[in-house]
C-alpha cells in the first residue's frame, strides 16, 4: 500500500456539485488515488450538521466506486470536527485516499527496512507565496 491522506475537501454550497464528482472520479478511474474511505458532512442554514456515506448521493458513487467497497474508518468524530470548519450552508467531503502512485517507491523503501513516517501536505497559496518571496530575495541580492 502507498501512502493515505485524510483530506477535507469543503464548498460554499449546501452539495457537492456533479461536476466536483466527476473531477475526483477521473483521479479514482486514472489510478492515481484509491478511496479508502469518504463521508459527507453538511452544515445546513439553521446549523445543524448531517454526515453520509457517499454511497447516499446518487452523483457522488462513481467518486468512490472500488471493488472491494470502502472501509468503515472515517467515523462521528471526524464528522462532527469538519462540521466545525463549515459555514452554515456548506459542505465538505472527507476522503481517506491511498496515493496509488507512490506505491512502487514506498513498496520499494519497506524492502530496504525504511518506511514513509509522516507527511505534510503544503496548501499551494503556501507555496506560490514562498515562491513569489524566494525571488524577492533573489532580485534584492542582484
Amino acid at each position: 500500500m502507498g501512502p493515505a491522506e485524510l483530506l477535507v475537501l469543503t464548498f460554499p454550497q449546501a452539495t457537492i456539485t456533479a461536476e466536483t464528482a466527476a473531477a475526483l472520479a477521473a483521479l479514482r478511474i486514472a489510478g492515481d488515488i484509491r478511496v479508502i474511505d469518504s463521508l459527507v458532512v453538511t452544515r445546513h442554514a439553521d446549523g445543524e450538521a448531517t454526515y453520509g456515506e457517499l454511497a447516499d448521493f446518487e452523483h457522488l458513487k462513481a467518486v468512490a466506486a472500488n471493488a472491494g467497497g470502502e472501509l468503515p474508518l472515517i467515523g462521528p468524530e471526524d464528522a462532527q470536527e469538519a462540521a466545525e470548519l463549515l459555514e452554515p450552508g456548506s459542505v465538505a467531503l472527507l476522503v481517506l485516499i491511498e496515493h496509488v502512485w507512490a506505491q512502487a517507491a514506498a513498496e520499494a523503501l519497506r524492502a530496504v527496512g525504511g518506511r514513509i513516517a509522516s507527511g505534510v501536505r503544503i496548501p499551494p497559496e503556501n507555496i506560490e507565496e514562498a515562491v513569489r518571496a524566494a525571488e524577492a530575495r533573489v532580485a534584492a541580492e542582484k
